[in-house]
């Protein structure tokens, strides 16, 4: 394999952690306090509130029910707005990142759900404000979870990282689909796949091990 192959390779791959890197930032810093939001503003939760736990799902589920090559095709136009073009690295970001905020959403509500009610009726009769429930009882019971949504959340941008350079999006799917199927390369496609199994199998094994750190039940 020439020098030249071998630099287009790793340009796909360090554009493929980018995508997934920053999409992975944004959509927790973001996802996680929907998520949260969701479970609180639910009926008997310390912030109970049906309409807003009404709407919020309904976003959230529409966000989910969207499939990411159609949502990439259909928010171009907000792609262009906001980075000024529709391919490349930084135009997957955005389709990658609106993907994912109600995906974390969704697994950060579940992580919740494991949190033991008691806990929340015993902050509340010591008189914890609802912030202080969030923050001292919710969150910390429920970091296992969040760091396993957050794990699963990364396995599948990489999945969404290739399908975006598939249509002009860059990094690994890009190079496969250019290189590799369209010049029927069959060692640049084994190539790719090969970096994002272990890609996959990387942030795994890392999101595994917060896990066992941060899991205290």
């Amino acid at each position: 394999m020439s020098g030249a192959m071998l630099e287009l390779i790793l340009k796909a791959t360090l554009d493929t952690l980018y995508m997934v890197g920053v999409s992975g930032l944004i959509s927790a810093l973001l996802g996680v306090p929907l998520g949260v939001l969701l479970y609180v503003t639910r009926p008997g939760q310390v912030l109970a509130h049906p309409l807003a736990s009404q709407v919020l799902g309904a976003v959230t589920n529409v966000g989910r029910s969207v499939p990411f090559i159609i949502l990439m095709v259909a928010i171009i136009p907000f792609t262009r707005l906001l980075v000024g073009t529709s391919i490349g690295t930084n135009a997957a970001i955005v389709p990658l990142t609106i993907a994912a905020i109600p995906f974390v959403a969704r697994l950060v509500e579940g992580a919740l759900n494991e949190v033991p009610p008691g806990l929340v009726e015993a902050a509340q009769s010591m008189g914890a404000t609802p912030r202080q429930i969030i923050l001292k009882v919710l969150l910390p019971e429920a970091r296992g979870g969040i760091f396993t949504g957050l794990t699963i959340t990364v396995v599948t941008l990489i999945s969404y990282s290739a399908m975006a350079g598939a249509v002009g999006g860059g990094g690994l799917g890009d190079l496969g689909i250019r290189y590799g199927y369209n010049r029927f390369d069959p060692t640049v496609m084994l190539i790719t796949v090969v970096i994002l199994v272990v890609m996959v199998q990387g942030f795994q094994m890392l999101g595994d091990r917060l896990v066992r750190r941060t899991d205290h039940k």
